[in-house]
């Protein structure tokens, strides 16, 4: 219910902001309602994967639906685009903690071979929000008034937090399953299943990060990656050469020191195992929304094609994001992380050579729906299972912290990639039109997309608490 929350604001949030920003003015703060809700989730995102390593889950999810609900208030109240803008940044911290904190308790509530239905169930939490999400708000808004979008959902925030609590307060503490892992493991008992772990090349370094991962985490590099990220953004946006190169230096620098103390080691090179994978995480969202911020705008404005079209691409990839996810619940125990990863990456790239092809005049608008059909399809193939290695490799008590890691490169990716695309349509448009501004978006995600591809090939290639073939 929180995540199928999050989602909805989400989406409603991106169809109302036209009307808002005619509302309250001050256009030039359109694009950060966006980036101050991401940039402020990683704060959430970090925090919480912390906290859940250090007490139990329940103090953090209700933290984090405190402070989403804080912000839906903020925002529905907002008397100008600052305000909102300020709301939208305490939301995204609520937002940011509810994913991290529900990992974590997937994690210690639900043994291993069932966990990749788990992660299925979160992805399908956004089928209904991507279905109706859009035309509720927007009619909501046009009924009522847009602040309702935001005050609407207050009430449930607050019934979602009172079922989290009730549920929540019966999972154990990190170090008791810490303990419970440590006096069970081959290593201290002298037994085991012969999952894999000894002849996996893979899992040594999260063994040896064992220690590291459970240090606590200081507030300056999480400062560090916020602003780092934020100015690399509002670089990118000033159109300035002069300012885009040395904003982007500066902030890439601030983000790769900062991520060496929030990542595990060796993340920043993709080192096979659990680096490798929280590093693809960021490479895949990052090659998927530096096209998919574009598919409306490459239908409607690159082709001319009606609205209802470009939204029936959109609807169709959440659909098949979701039908990818629960692909790869059934298989990720048989065929390994690396295999379906791989897969999805592989189907990823086509879609946005798909999009590409649309934008030439002699194809039909149409096959944009099925090119971003085919990149739900992969998203949901290769997502989820990055998740379910993150959690196999993560060291037991370190769970929140392995998490953290992946959903921070998760919504960089996201922010990162968007905002980048942003960038070279924004320049391209003026001088290769449309088709040629939104043609380079594309390109750099296909570019991002082989790099994770090549990184693919240090994920894991079996998870530890699969069946063996004997089995």
């Amino acid at each position: 219910m929180a995540v199928t929350l999050v989602a909805f604001e989400a989406l409603a949030v991106a169809t109302i902001l036209p009307v808002v920003s005619r509302r309250l003015g001050d256009l030039s703060l359109y694009g950060w309602v966006f980036s101050a809700f991401l940039l402020s989730s990683l704060v959430g995102i970090v925090v919480a994967g912390t906290l859940a390593d250090r007490r139990s889950v329940t103090l953090p999810m209700l933290a984090g639906l405190a402070f989403f609900a804080s912000g839906l208030i903020i925002g529905g109240t907002a008397s100008s685009m600052p305000v909102l803008v300020a709301g939208r940044a305490v939301q995204g911290i609520g937002a940011g903690v509810v994913p991290a904190t529900a990992y974590v308790a997937i994690s210690r509530g639900y043994p291993p071979h069932v966990r990749p239905q788990m992660f299925a169930v979160l992805s399908s939490a956004w089928v209904v929000p991507g279905l109706v999400g859009p035309a509720i708000a927007a009619a909501v808004a046009s009924a009522v008034g847009w602040r309702w979008v935001f005050l609407g959902l207050v009430p449930l925030v607050v019934v979602a937090g009172l079922i989290a609590a009730h549920s929540l307060r019966t999972l154990p503490p990190a170090a008791a399953v810490a303990a419970a892992a440590s006096s069970s493991s081959p290593t201290s008992s002298g037994s085991g299943s012969g999952s894999g772990s000894a002849r996996d090349p893979v899992s040594e370094p999260a063994v040896a990060e064992r220690d590291g991962d459970r240090a606590p985490v200081g507030w300056l590099p999480v400062a560090g990656i916020v602003v780092g990220a934020g100015v690399a953004l509002a670089a990118v946006d000033s159109g300035r050469i002069l300012t885009v190169v040395v904003g982007v230096v500066a902030g890439a620098a601030l983000l790769a020191v900062s991520l060496r103390r929030l990542t595990p080691e060796g993340t920043l090179r993709a080192r096979p195992g659990l680096p490798a994978t929280v590093a693809g995480r960021g490479l895949l969202t990052f090659g998927f929304y530096a096209a998919d911020a574009y598919v409306p705008y490459a239908l409607t404005t690159g082709r001319h094609a009606p609205t209802w079209l470009a939204g029936l691409a959109l609807t169709a990839g959440t659909i098949l994001w979701t039908v990818g996810a629960w692909v790869q619940a059934r298989y990720v125990q048989r065929l390994g992380p690396r295999r379906l990863v791989r897969t999805g990456q592989v189907l990823l790239l086509i879609a946005v050579g798909g999009m590409g092809l649309v934008l030439l005049p002699a194809v039909p608008p149409a096959l944009g729906v099925v090119a971003w059909s085919v990149a739900g399809m992969g998203m949901g193939i290769g997502y989820a299972p990055l998740s379910v290695a993150t959690l196999d490799r993560a060291p037991a008590g370190g769970e929140g912290r392995a998490t953290s890691a992946l959903q921070l490169t998760d919504v960089l990716g996201q922010a990162i990639g968007t905002g980048v695309s942003g960038g070279v349509v924004a320049a391209g448009v003026p001088a290769f039109g449309v088709r040629g501004g939104v043609g380079l978006a594309f390109a750099i995600s296909v570019a991002v997309g082989m790099t994770a591809l090549v990184v693919g090939v240090r994920l894991p290639d079996r998870l530890r608490s699969a069946p063996s073939p004997a089995s």
